[in-house]
């Protein structure tokens, strides 16, 4: 079976299939919306899409329970748009392809959109439901959630009539949560000097890739690889090895997700291409035994390609390299009062290193602020020092 349509509970599946066949990337949810909004009309229920783009559509109480307390159920309507570089996908045109994996539903090739679409689509089934008794029900359907929060910092005062709000966020089932970390994003940036390369010097393209990435938050802790990290410590040891030259350096996409490809073009003596190949399927074997449970589809390879007009100023080369590897990434601190809880990470989201501009983008997380602002500091003082 390969149609999600057809799982149970249908109506649960049959609206996010529905909402995968929408584009809705963040900042970019016009057509969600109007869907939503088209969706309340045809229930006959009160609908409001306010300034921002936020959608409440409201339930009347089943006849006897008018006096319940009122319950707002809330989702978020964009999604992470992330894709493998080898997968053509518009995500502002283009509709998710669901595919069936054994007990799981998954993209082919792209982020789901489950975050939240899932959390959108058991809402709407309860606000369609004629069986279902309940006391006044509010749909919270807010935008941006991922970028920025836009919606719900834009949501107007005295706007909603509830009186207990769900937000259906959520990763695992049959759990509630009460409280959640907070978020600060780093963002570090210079230009650098590049110069002509040496004379007798290969070039080759490697790449890492067949990560499985996922949530900068809900992921973090599972032991997955970061391909910005792994990509740069190889980049540390074959400058040590090999005095490769580096000619530009990019990974990851998004601040929210952790990557899961990239690659880099560097420069090798050509009497040691050979020693170079063999250096490089090492550190994919390195990479697959030291992931061998959380990345079993990993690939690192290298593979010849033209030889480029400029190269990274060796010195400027030697610091960006140290402080992407030095950068903090994963988990940073347990809670001491949840058990199990990741109380600080940090992800190291974005690496660019493009004609002559470097740049790096981390989301860091915790439920406690100062160990949040303490850990952006950490981040910032190894930036700093390449700037100096």
């Amino acid at each position: 079976m390969s149609d999600i349509r057809k799982l149970e509970p249908g109506e649960v599946w049959n609206y996010f299939h529905e909402i995968t066949q929408i584009p809705r990337p963040s900042k970019k949810e016009k057509k969600i919306i109007q869907y939503m909004k088209d969706f309340g009309l045809k229930n006959n229920l009160e609908t409001i899409v306010d300034k921002v783009g936020n959608v409440i559509i409201r339930k009347p109480a089943t006849k006897g329970m008018e006096h319940r307390m009122g319950v707002i159920l809330q989702s978020h309507l964009d999604m992470v748009p992330q894709k493998n570089n080898d997968k053509k996908h518009d995500f502002e045109k283009d509709p998710i392809e669901t595919i069936i994996d054994g007990d799981w539903v998954k993209a082919n090739g792209t982020t789901l959109g489950s975050d939240n679409g899932i959390g959108v689509a058991s809402a709407m089934t309860i606000l369609a439901s004629k069986s279902i008794p309940h006391g006044p029900i509010e749909g919270l359907f807010t935008i941006d959630e991922e970028t920025g929060m836009t919606g719900a910092n834009g949501l107007k005062k005295g706007l909603l009539k509830g009186d207990i709000l769900l937000n259906l966020d959520s990763e695992d089932e049959g759990e509630l949560c009460v409280g959640c970390a907070g978020g600060v994003n780093v963002a570090a940036g210079k230009e650098y000097g590049q110069e002509k390369p040496p004379l007798g010097m290969t070039a080759f393209r490697v790449v890492a890739k067949g990560l499985k990435g996922g949530h900068s938050g809900v992921d973090i802790a599972l032991g997955r690889a970061n391909s910005n990290k792994i990509m740069f410590r190889f980049l540390m040891q074959a400058e040590s090895d090999f005095g490769i030259r580096v000619a530009e350096a990019a990974g990851g996409d998004l601040r929210n997700a952790i990557p899961r490809e990239s690659y880099s073009v560097v420069l090798v003596p050509e009497i040691k291409e050979g020693q170079f190949k063999k250096f490089v399927k090492g550190y994919e074997k390195i990479y697959r035994s030291e992931f061998l449970e959380t990345e079993p589809d990993l690939s690192f390879t290298a593979v010849k390609t033209e030889l480029p007009g400029k190269v990274m100023k060796q010195a400027e080369q030697y610091r960006i390299i140290r402080a992407i590897y030095a950068c903090p990434n994963g988990v940073q601190r347990m809670s001491q009062s949840v058990k199990g809880l990741v109380e600080t990470s940090n992800n190291l989201a974005i690496v660019k290193c493009i004609n002559g501009k470097f740049e790096a983008y981390c989301l860091t997380r915790s439920s406690v602020d100062t160990a949040k602002e303490a850990t952006a500091w950490k981040i910032a003082a190894v930036f700093h020092l390449i700037s100096t």
